[in-house]
């Protein structure tokens, strides 16, 4: 089982290198503009992407070319600014630097990796046994809650906060990433 693990935890930090190359290329060209995005706006962002997996997966068919891995992707960077946003709130302009933004990006990764390692403990390496259809469905799931969470203005009864939503989401996305870059190998 140890063994297994290895692997799983080697494969998630090589798609969080992957996702987090993408950010830091992103933060080049836009800085950190998504800093100005409110938390309803950052929760609709993630639905559309997540619609759009789950669209390519019925139709099987891109008209614009783009598949579903890099949809993934963008859920797991989406997912991590969400923690940040959760942190800092949202702003009228772009108020940190790329530099500043990549430390928070590497702590929430970080998070999520550790999280997962939890889970992952306990679940035996169930993941590998999943749908990638089922990672979707669960990511949109989550992205519902976040929604009824954000209606409630986070007054909840006994569920978990926006920020674990978030980082299911990256760990659904990951696995999702994961899978989809082995199915093609």
């Amino acid at each position: 089982m140890a063994n297994n693990e290895a692997k799983t935890n080697a494969q998630f930090e090589q798609t969080i290198g992957e996702c987090r190359a993408l950010f830091e290329k992103k933060l080049h060209d836009y800085g950190a503009s998504w800093r100005i995005l409110r938390p309803e706006s950052l929760t609709d962002q993630l639905f559309i992407k997540a619609k759009r997996i789950r669209s390519l997966e019925i139709k099987k068919e891109s008209l614009v070319g783009e598949g579903i891995r890099p949809e993934f992707i963008a859920l797991i960077n989406y997912g991590i600014v969400g923690l940040i946003q959760l942190e800092r709130g949202f702003s009228d302009t772009v108020d940190i630097t790329n530099d500043e933004a990549m430390v928070l990006y590497d702590r929430y990764a970080q998070e999520a990796l550790e999280l997962m390692k939890r889970k992952n403990h306990d679940y035996d390496e169930a993941w590998r046994s999943m749908r990638v259809s089922s990672y979707t469905d669960f990511i949109l799931t989550k992205i519902e809650r976040i929604k009824e969470i954000e209606d409630l203005q986070g007054s909840t009864l006994v569920s978990e906060g926006i920020d674990a939503n978030y980082m299911d989401i990256i760990n659904y996305a990951v696995f999702g990433a994961i899978k989809l870059r082995c199915a093609s190998e």
